[in-house]
């Protein structure tokens, strides 16, 4: 018995095969709880057959300027649909838009404002060994030019001219 209505529960009527339709009948013949579930199911898909068939009817027999209708409001909620796409992204993107353009400003102003002597003081401070000093494995003597301080020598002389 619950075979039977397992297969009516599990797919409509309308794609069952016809083996599958014969063995039902065949247990409904036998069976009168099973053959109240396939006059149910029968009934049921007729039912909805005949709804769909109405509804289909129904829009077919429409006013003749419901198309009219429904494209122009279709339109004009197009048309207006720009300036608010608009306004939706500026409202979810705004905020963040903003401090971009808050944290860009604040490292163009460092960039710029920091003078460039303060800058090399303070890496010739934070860098108290030279490259020669660490591969070669020498003692600096604070008479001894480096190669960083001559070739810094040679470029700031340039950028003055």
């Amino acid at each position: 018995m619950n075979h039977i209505i397992d297969i009516l529960d599990n797919a409509p009527l309308a794609s069952l095969s016809e083996v599958e339709l014969q063995a039902i009948r065949a247990h409904a013949a036998n069976c009168i709880d099973c053959a109240r579930a396939f006059e149910a199911a029968q009934l049921t898909a007729m039912l909805l057959k005949e709804r769909t068939s109405e509804a289909a009817e129904s829009a077919l027999n429409a006013s003749p300027f419901f198309q009219t209708r429904v494209l122009a409001a279709w339109r004009e909620q197009r048309s207006t649909g720009g300036a608010w796409s608009l306004r939706r992204l500026w409202n979810t993107t705004g905020a963040l838009v903003a401090s971009m353009a808050a944290t860009t400003a604040m490292l163009a102003v460092f960039a710029f404002a920091a003078p460039s002597e303060t800058t090399n003081q303070v890496q010739a401070a934070a860098v108290p060994y030279s490259a020669e000093s660490i591969v070669f494995d020498q003692e600096q003597d604070d008479h001894q030019l480096t190669n960083d301080q001559v070739i810094g020598a040679v470029y700031d002389a340039d950028e003055d001219k």
